[in-house]
């Protein structure tokens, strides 16, 4: 469908500064891509509001010239999510940067969705809070983004996913309205909406303010480095923690070609090079219990077959044991200019299984693959190295993901823990949930939105965007009627 971008550019440009709209080609080159670089498109025309107003405003020009719009917060993302693959206005709120409201007695935080996560963080340490979530690209992915993807992160074994620490958000949905989900209470007797936006990756509306939920800091936190000689006995001592009732607040594991990885980056040896696979235990709490914690699982990783473990206290000594699993993904950036990451999960007695697949299924299609997951949930990250300038090597990478997808799965697992579906994993979401169940799922998206202007052709898998897909994809009822909340 063939919009008119000069009458949207001009009808916007009566309800916005002159500065929140990007028309020139070059400018808008920054926004083709999102943290998945396989696939680019760049959009027509792109606004960066500051207000609710601002965006209320946007989208009721968008739904009076019939132009769907695609939300993007700091394009960090992974799954092409925060694309316009089809011709679509780009909304982006990274101007949206404001601290509305403090609420330390209650222990909430309300913030516009441009905030960057660790900002939340840093604005309330000094009064001995933080905000849970903390995903690996905390220092720059934006609250919003958080917010549509769900995002997870470390620390998301004990206290959970975005989900978990939302209590309330200001929305403004594809008709231009303003309406609130959720409440400032942890518990709201009501429909939980708020849960049903929060994940729905821009399809549902967009997020202006967003309250969260502050933790006061722990007492004590212990980070233990334990070095295995096979990934089979690391994914053992994983089992053996939790078995043993001990509760992480992460779990995290690097393989020998990321452990490499991340000593080269470093230009000295931070992780032991011959180690199969290095396992960093973080525990936190009051200080009698991280210190039996620590011991406890220091006795257990010995027990699976550690040969070394390193225990840090002092926040400093924490942070140089942390700092090479905050820098994988960098390190491999040393290696491969390309990467392609995957974020399946699985039963953690799979771990061993799982990657024994992939390793094969790498050598198989010629691609290496260094691996780096969530372990106390699961949660993999494989990327796959490959150069751009190799011909046809963009399709064997998908194929690639797509296999270490389909071996999750038949583990019991999942084709994404924390980075959404996007584009990228669309083709394969009727893999995991029966028609029924995708129809349901496009139900709840036409209520928020009939007119399909949010982020059209995400998520779901479409005849023209999924050729195995297309045998397969949902069809509503023509007499199916929906009433918008």
């Amino acid at each position: 469908m063939t919009h008119d971008w000069a009458a949207l550019d001009r009808d916007l440009s009566r309800l916005l500064p002159s500065d929140a709209l990007v028309r020139k080609r070059q400018e808008l080159l920054a926004y083709d891509c999102d943290g998945l670089t396989i696939d680019r498109h760049q959009p027509p025309l792109a606004v960066l509001p500051r207000t609710t107003d601002q965006v209320a405003a946007t989208l009721r020009c968008c739904r009076e010239h019939g132009v769907p719009f695609v939300a993007r917060g700091s394009g960090t993302g992974l799954s092409g999510g925060a694309v316009t693959e089809q011709e679509a206005l780009l909304v982006v709120t990274s101007r949206m940067r404001q601290i509305l409201a403090l609420d330390l007695p209650n222990q909430t935080i309300t913030v516009q969705p441009g905030v960057i996560n660790s900002w939340v963080t840093r604005a309330v340490a000094g009064e001995g809070f933080y905000y849970a979530p903390d995903p690996s690209s905390q220092v720059v992915c934006s609250i919003g983004g958080n917010v549509a993807e769900n995002s997870g992160g470390v620390h998301c074994l004990k206290y959970g996913v975005t989900s978990n620490h939302v209590l309330g958000m200001e929305v403004v949905l594809p008709d231009g309205s303003v309406t609130h989900l959720g409440a400032d209470l942890v518990e709201c007797p009501e429909l939980d909406l708020r849960g049903a936006f929060i994940g729905s990756e821009g399809t549902l509306g967009i997020a202006t303010a967003i309250t969260l939920r502050l933790l006061r800091a722990p007492e004590r936190v212990s980070v233990l480095l334990a070095d295995f000689p096979t990934m089979e006995a690391a994914g053992e001592a994983v089992r053996l923690v939790t078995a043993a009732g001990v509760l992480p607040a992460g779990m995290e594991i690097m393989d020998n070609f990321m452990i490499n990885a991340v000593n080269d980056l470093f230009g000295h040896d931070e992780y032991p090079r011959d180690a199969a696979a290095v396992l960093l235990v973080e525990l936190d709490g009051q200080a009698a219990e991280v210190a039996v914690s620590a011991d406890r699982a220091a006795q257990l990783c010995c027990d699976a077959g550690a040969r070394g473990v390193r225990r840090a206290d002092e926040a400093a000594d924490r942070a140089l044991l942390w700092k090479g699993r905050k820098s994988a993904f960098a390190a491999v950036g040393q290696i491969s200019s390309t990467y392609y990451v995957q974020d399946g999960v699985v039963p953690r007695s799979s771990l061993p299984q799982v990657l024994s697949a992939i390793e094969d299924l790498s050598r198989d299609h010629g691609l290496p693959v260094a691996n780096v997951f969530h372990a106390g949930d699961g949660n993999l990250h494989p990327l796959i190295l490959y150069s751009r300038d190799e011909p046809g090597v963009d399709a064997r990478v998908k194929e690639l993901g797509a296999a270490i997808l389909r071996e999750c799965l038949a583990v019991g697992g999942s084709i994404t823990g924390e980075h959404g579906v996007g584009a990228d994993k669309r083709c394969y979401l009727d893999w995991m949930f029966s028609p029924d169940d995708l129809a349901t799922m496009r139900q709840l998206r036409l209520a928020f939105d009939p007119e399909g202007l949010a982020n059209p052709g995400k998520i779901f898998p479409t005849p023209t965007s999924c050729a195995e897909a297309s045998r397969k994809v949902v069809t509503l009822p023509a007499d199916s009627s929906v009433v918008a909340f």
